[in-house]
């Protein structure tokens, strides 16, 4: 990871109905401007057009399409620094090239070669506009790279608020399906807590609700089986916070068990600021470096009453 957070902003070509950014680029614009109130970040802004016709379609259009391309690209430079100024991302934080604009006939590959053109940390995200407020939902695009991207992901709920302070804990949840990747997922959101001097919460969810104490005393089934997911998860959040402090020791880390029937049931069962960010590690699916997301993660990020990092599983 860059000592300045690099963080690439995918914005939408729609404008609302007065001509201004719509919601969801107002949102990763705030998620960005909340990132800048933490740490030293480098913005940038993309914009793709999902071109319907074939490249050799845009070969004989010669001129044309250079000049269709050229307007576009002001267009949106224009807006991605009027998107800026709104979120109050102070200009020294503004990449040279404030913003690009990119056309072919898939997003999810042309966000992938910008992150890799600007040697981005970090792709920020907003929600589907069907999101319910204060709720992530993934569209083709977001849906697409939570399978493939090799860079983290931002995700922002939709209409979320966010602290004027910042970052002001991150948060790590373990889920059942992503095997050996928590080291490492773990280790990400460790070392942004320690760079940020913010405290890391560590957590476990249980969307079965078998953690919750409304089990009967008795020694019946469900009573075991409560007991022992609670033995083990406790064991695991301990294991955790002696890993991240052998090499963090001044980091301040706690640890926490989300229990509720469903996953909205148990991620609400936590208090959440307006500071907190989750981060989420994802399974590796092959040989390359990438993010890669099962049910259950996927299920945290669409419950996440706040802003969310997945890192790639490697």
């Amino acid at each position: 990871m860059n000592t300045t957070l690099r963080v690439l902003v995918s914005c939408r070509p729609e404008n609302d109905p007065d001509g201004n950014p719509g919601e969801q680029n107002a949102a990763v614009f705030e998620f960005a401007a909340w990132l800048s109130r933490t740490t030293d970040i480098r913005v940038r802004g993309v914009t793709t057009f999902t071109r319907p016709w074939p490249s050799s379609s845009v070969s004989k259009l010669g001129g044309k399409y250079k000049k269709w391309f050229q307007n576009l690209e002001s267009r949106y430079e224009t807006r991605t620094i009027k998107a800026l100024k709104r979120a109050d991302v102070d200009k020294s934080h503004w990449d040279a090239t404030v913003s690009t604009f990119a056309d072919g006939p898939s997003e999810s590959v042309l966000l992938t070669h910008a992150a890799e053109e600007f040697n981005a940390d970090l792709i920020l995200l907003g929600s589907d506009a069907t999101a319910p407020k204060g709720r992530f939902l993934a569209g083709s695009t977001a849906d697409a790279l939570l399978h493939s991207s090799p860079v983290p992901l931002g995700l922002v709920p939709r209409g979320v608020k966010l602290s004027k302070k910042g970052v002001t804990r991150v948060n790590y949840a373990f889920t059942s399906e992503n095997g050996n990747a928590h080291d490492r997922g773990l280790m990400y959101a460790a070392e942004l807590a320690s760079d940020w001097g913010v405290p890391l919460r560590i957590l476990s969810f249980s969307s079965a609700g078998i953690a919750d104490g409304s089990a009967s005393d008795s020694l019946d089934l469900p009573s075991l089986l409560s007991s022992k997911w609670r033995e083990h998860s406790l064991a695991m959040l301990d294991s955790a916070r002696d890993e991240v402090l052998s090499i963090h020791s001044s980091l301040v880390v706690t640890s926490e068990i989300g229990s509720g029937w469903g996953w909205n049931g148990a991620i609400n069962a936590l208090k959440w600021k307006k500071g907190d960010l989750l981060c989420l590690g994802s399974r590796r699916a092959d040989t390359i470096s990438r993010v890669f997301v099962g049910t259950e993660t996927m299920e945290i990020i669409r419950n996440s009453p706040v802003p969310t990092i997945i890192y790639p599983g490697q």
